[in-house]
């Protein structure tokens, strides 16, 4: 699973400012929401939800929020990079600064779990994620992020 099938150059959101993980989780269900076309309300709960469970801050300022909507028509991810990291209760408490969001339909079990490593593994690259933190640009991002899965392959 290619990272450019989950993410479209309009979903990148190269300087995001936010004060804390409740408003980077509600900004990025707002520009989800653009994207999907489905409420903000409604994602926003989904992640919300989600991050309950556990933190889905990994590590070394990285995050991927994550959910499942009945109402969504396909495997869907969004991009952020923080202008300024904010406390997102990771695994290593150490703040969040760069944000992969990834919703999913209901059924997508399997896809959705594939989407997720695939995510975790090019988001493990030290190289790339430091060209990542080096942008604000969002179509340097975009690829980026798309070359990392050119090399992948």
């Amino acid at each position: 699973m290619a990272l450019a099938d989950l993410l479209q150059q309009d979903a990148i959101v190269p300087a995001l400012k936010v004060n804390s993980k409740k408003q980077l989780l509600q900004e990025l269900a707002v520009k989800a929401a653009k994207l999907t076309g489905l409420p903000e309300r409604e994602i926003f709960d989904v992640i919300l939800q989600r991050e309950r469970l556990g933190s889905t801050g990994v590590g070394h300022g990285i995050a991927i929020p994550h959910g499942k909507l009945g109402s969504i028509g396909a495997i869907t991810g969004l991009f952020a990079r923080l202008e300024t990291p904010v406390d997102f209760e990771a695994l290593d408490d150490e703040p969040v600064d760069l944000v992969f969001l990834l919703l999913a339909p209901e059924g997508a079990g399997a896809d959705h779990l594939k989407a997720l490593s695939r995510i975790a593994r090019v988001l493990r690259d030290h190289d790339l994620v430091a060209k990542l933190r080096a942008t604000d640009s969002a179509s340097a991002i975009y690829a980026f992020l798309n070359q990392e899965q050119a090399n992948a392959a």
